[in-house]
């Protein structure tokens, strides 16, 4: 199980200008000497990470993408102008493979970080740079070189906001159906996720990416269940929600049982922002009541909520709650 966005794109850097074989042609200077321009050289692909994009959707839409060609040289030793670079611009956290030997090219974890990929051509030289004592005007001169083509494969380990975690059947895929667009399968019965789902939430002009990552049982850092591949992904997550099922006997246990898990998978997970969500209040009696009771039993102090999946109550409050959160820590 993989927990991967991934686009396929072709990259073509731009063609070196031609150089120019041209000759002063004054009044009264019956010999004029050489004088063509270099060409300009190609434009470059370059890669940037950038923390204000979240998915590589926009890629699978636009694959092809070419920087701009070199102009030819001139005469009166004026060289062709540069072609214009192009800057792709990608979530933090991209790994950029060569498609044809998946040897990879570059790991943009850092935002800002850039990555050359596919270089422009060189320009051609113009005939100025051929003249000698023996050849006084010479009509040699080089083409521009070819800039570089690349299929790439553009892949996205993490990418989500917000994760979703909690035991399995605590409702999470009928949480993120509540909060976004997204549609994952919901059954009831434990499992029903084997891969994560991704929904991209809006509140007002804000928007965030929220991940239902499969359900963790006891164990799970040691390699049990379903979800023990996803916890390594939570480290680059800014908030993590704590689904909790209100039907269960021991609400407490459960908190607990997830929290060590994070703590036994380093990664300092365990300090990472982490909410309370108390799911179901629609399905039991003393919904508040009981969400209390856990809350005085763990001692908790963070913020918590209570929602219902299935008929979006809370829901909305949740939403703005969290869209203030991460706005603070952008």
């Amino acid at each position: 199980m993989k927990f991967i966005d991934e686009a396929k794109i072709e990259v073509h850097a731009g063609k070196g200008g031609d150089g120019a074989a041209t000759f002063r042609r004054e009044k009264y200077i019956r010999y004029g000497g050489p004088n063509g321009g270099d060409g300009g050289r190609g434009g470059s692909v370059w890669a940037r990470a950038d923390r204000n994009i979240n998915t590589l959707i926009d890629y699978r839409f636009a694959r092809i993408h070419r920087a701009e060609n070199g102009t030819k040289g001139m005469g009166s030793d004026c060289n062709g102008a540069a072609g214009e670079d192009i800057e792709l611009r990608v979530p933090v956290g991209t790994l950029v493979r060569d498609e044809e030997t998946g040897g990879l090219i570059a790991d943009l974890a850092a935002d800002g970080q850039r990555a050359l990929l596919a270089r422009g051509g060189e320009g051609g030289l113009g005939n100025v740079h051929f003249k000698s004592s023996i050849n006084r005007a010479p009509r040699q001169f080089t083409r521009g070189t070819p800039g570089e083509s690349r299929n790439l494969l553009l892949e996205l380990r993490v990418l989500a906001d917000v994760g979703l975690l909690g035991m399995p059947n605590a409702g999470k895929s009928s949480l993120i159906r509540a909060l976004s667009s997204a549609r994952p399968k919901v059954a009831d019965y434990p499992f029903t996720t084997l891969n994560p789902s991704l929904g991209v939430v809006r509140s007002g002009e804000a928007s965030f990416v929220v991940a239902d990552i499969p359900g963790l049982i006891e164990g799970a850092s040691l390699g049990a269940g379903l979800g023990h591949q996803f916890l390594r992904h939570l480290g680059r997550t800014n908030l993590l929600l704590h689904v909790i099922d209100l039907c269960e006997s021991d609400i407490a246990r459960d908190v607990r049982v997830i929290a060590a898990e994070l703590k036994k998978h380093g990664q300092r997970l365990e300090k990472k922002p982490r909410w309370l969500v108390f799911n179901k209040i629609d399905a039991v009696n003393d919904a508040d009541g009981r969400a209390a009771k856990a809350v005085r039993a763990l001692r908790w102090t963070r913020p918590w909520f209570k929602v219902s999946a299935l008929t979006g109550q809370g829901c909305p409050e949740l939403v703005r709650a969290v869209a203030r959160e991460l706005a603070k820590k952008k």
